[in-house]
């Protein structure tokens, strides 16, 4: 029960996104000896589990609740402790308008504002996409989409929302453009789709390092001593 607790505990409170952020530290790599599906162990009312895979990937997953998790990248061992590291998503997302059956949000914008709703449809928002809104007479401007993926600008409303460019913050790509349908322009409301769950599903931690004891894998910093155990 402690140790269930203390799970949750760290979930709720974002501890697992921030576990060992400092950096991949010293090389090493993935030994196939420790390759294997491991089950976490001892603690009720929640699963998880882990699968090494021989080629140095993992895949990572914990339920609890209404809360589930999802993590997969690259593992590698460094002086008896096994080294998960996240995998981040470096390609250039894709993105489309919503189709009408997809979008969910009909209420206009307030007046003087322009939003633009990024993220998948049914799954969730996307933070971090830069929005260039074009009126029709040429005036621009620029928001990024926030946690609930929403970017919103201040427009005269003299002016009519013509085109939408989108691209990842801080991407030099070229901006995805597109032309609003006149009733989404005149809502002063659209949405785009990205092309790739994984914009969208945070990874729950960027590195992870969990002990080596036989056929058992621990949890130790921060994590109560959970243990994951091989089958």
């Amino acid at each position: 029960m402690k140790k269930m607790a203390l799970m949750a505990a760290l979930l709720c409170s974002g501890w697992l996104l921030q576990a060992q952020a400092a950096g991949p530290g010293k090389a090493g790599k993935a030994d196939k000896a420790l390759a294997g599906h491991y089950y976490l162990q001892g603690v009720r009312e929640m699963g998880s589990e882990l699968l090494l895979k021989a080629d140095g990937r993992f895949e990572w997953a914990i339920s609890y609740g209404a809360m589930d998790q999802y993590a997969k990248g690259s593992w590698r061992v460094n002086a008896g402790k096994v080294v998960l590291q996240t995998a981040s998503t470096d390609k250039d997302p894709v993105f489309r308008p919503f189709r009408d059956e997809e979008m969910r949000v009909r209420k206009p914008a307030e007046d003087g504002y322009w939003v633009a709703i990024v993220g998948m449809p049914g799954v969730g928002p996307m933070r971090g996409v830069e929005v260039t809104f074009e009126s029709a007479s040429g005036k621009t401007a620029t928001a990024v989409s926030d946690r609930a993926g929403d970017a919103m600008v201040e427009m005269p409303a003299s002016e009519t929302w013509a085109r939408a460019g989108l691209r990842r913050e801080g991407s030099k790509a070229p901006l995805q453009w597109f032309d609003l349908a006149p009733d989404r322009a005149g809502q002063r409301l659209s949405a785009f789709a990205v092309d790739d769950i994984d914009y969208v599903r945070e990874q729950p931690f960027q590195r992870l390092t969990l002990t080596v004891k036989g056929d058992k894998l621990v949890m130790e910093e921060g994590g109560g001593g959970l243990v994951y155990q091989r089958q």
